[in-house]
């Protein structure tokens, strides 16, 4: 059994004539200059039939190309999802591009992946059963796309409990802002359905991936703990472990790795991640790591042998593929499903064709920047919505959909009504493009000066409590 639900059933031939009718539909709505609605609609359907014709055969369709009788996909319908069919978006766990300076088409990611967007009706029963007015990132639709989250709830309504999983991979000394937005919404579902946490550290994952030795990756862990630690999260019900410490010290985790390395082929991960005959076969193993923090009993001093408490993952969308995989395997080995919380990326200075990076001091804000700094990179690199005049910017406005500092207005300014008024202003041309990048400044200064104050009390000895496999308060 897979997550794939498409038109597997169907056959290659079925899916290419189905595809072929689905495409000159298309271009007749458009050169019929039809509703642009109807016209969406119709698009979404082609792209999710391109996705159902490429798990099913493995390849990418092509018009005038029927595909042979014997055409098969990669096993158990996992396949590749890197590289959008247009050509405009690459999304996988190591690149995010895009060539839409408002950023990646997540509506269109959703019918690629094969994910369900969170719509209204979800975030309202989040509020119902929490009892708490649902986090900013919900409302503003940061985090867009789910699995099971539905089921998560109907499972936390019964009294079961279940857990959280996250990660960080390690690769540079410092974390920058777009690092802490899993962290800040974890902390959050931690505090209102109360309940266990991990957190993988895969440093690892960065010794095969980047040229750094395995002592670097390690302090690196060691640091990045530090931050994630800043953020609040409760001693008494969060484990944060060392892939490189944990794998050694927990046989059930490297059982369950072992297990998860048993069902997925060689053939899948290349499908899956794009692997080639040229990487080293510590990459092709690694998904199965970070697979294994998914189920419950790869860690036994918090949930002894049970093997059924569901996990819910919070994590950027680019790390979906992993847990397709994982979804994928899951029933086969007798363990529930992950559920998963998908968050948009988080820009880069220079625009939203690319999310943050940690190697471009310039492309971000870091969590060790002085106020300084943070003034001089957002006046410096931010790119603005607004017009090349101040003449043109009253009288026609700015563009709030591709201005990057309104972009991380709506990651860290909580209060709704003064991000509308801003919104409303600057798009009139009332409120000037360095008006705007100031609001930013005064908004992200006290935000991380307050992090590095917490950061401040966080020892060696906070991080090792943290990091020592032991109890954690919850019920079961």
């Amino acid at each position: 059994m897979t997550d794939y639900q498409g038109d597997a059933a169907k056959s290659p031939l079925e899916l290419f004539e189905k595809l072929t009718e689905q495409g000159d539909k298309v271009r007749s709505l458009k050169s019929a200059k039809a509703e642009k609605a109807e016209i969406d609609a119709a698009v979404q359907l082609l792209l999710k039939l391109k996705v159902d014709y490429k798990k099913v055969t493995g390849q990418d369709y092509k018009a005038g190309c029927p595909p042979s009788e014997n055409s098969l996909g990669s096993e158990n319908g996992l396949a590749a999802d890197g590289n959008n069919d247009e050509g405009d978006d690459e999304v996988n766990p190591w690149s995010v591009s895009t060539n839409n300076a408002k950023g990646v088409d997540y509506d269109k990611l959703i019918v690629r992946f094969g994910s369900s967007k969170i719509d209204q009706a979800l975030v309202d029963r989040i509020e119902k059963v929490t009892g708490r007015k649902p986090h900013h990132f919900l409302r503003r639709g940061i985090f867009f796309s789910h699995r099971d989250m539905h089921q998560v709830l109907d499972t936390y309504e019964k009294h079961k409990s279940f857990f959280l999983y996250t990660g960080r991979g390690p690769s540079s000394q410092a974390m920058h802002v777009g690092h802490l937005i899993p962290f800040i919404f974890t902390k959050w579902l931690q505090d209102v359905f109360d309940i266990p946490l991990v957190v993988q550290m895969t440093d690892d994952e960065k010794y095969l991936w980047k040229d750094l030795t395995l002592e670097q990756c390690h302090q690196f862990a060691m640091e990045n703990a530090k931050d994630i630690i800043a953020c609040g999260f409760d001693v008494n019900k969060t484990f944060i472990f060392s892939d490189l410490d944990y794998m050694g010290a927990s046989p059930q985790f490297y059982r369950n790795v072992v297990k998860i390395q048993k069902h997925v082929t060689f053939n899948q991960v290349k499908g899956i991640f794009g692997f080639t005959d040229s990487d080293c076969i510590g990459k092709i193993s690694f998904p199965a790591i970070q697979a294994a923090p998914s189920f419950s009993n790869s860690f036994p001093h918090i949930f002894g042998d049970k093997k059924d408490i569901q996990c819910l993952i919070p994590c950027a969308i680019d790390q979906d593929p992993y847990f397709r995989m994982t979804r994928d395997v899951a029933p086969r080995i007798g363990y529930p499903k992950p559920a998963l919380l998908h968050s948009t990326f988080f820009p880069a200075l220079q625009g939203a064709q690319t999310k943050m990076s940690a190697s471009d001091a310039n492309s971000s804000i870091f969590l060790t920047d002085t106020a300084k700094q943070i003034k001089n990179k957002i006046n410096k690199y931010a790119f603005s919505g607004g017009k090349d005049t101040v003449e043109e910017h009253r009288k026609y406005g700015g563009n709030v959909d591709v201005d990057v500092s309104f972009m991380y207005l709506t990651f860290f300014l909580e209060d709704d009504e003064k991000l509308e008024k801003i919104r409303q202003d600057y798009t009139s041309g009332a409120l000037l493009t360095g008006e705007l990048k100031k609001t930013l400044i005064e908004t992200l200064q006290p935000i991380i000066a307050e992090h590095q104050e917490r950061r401040k009390q966080v020892t060696d000895e906070t991080v090792k409590r943290f990091m020592t496999p032991r109890p954690l308060n919850f019920n079961l």
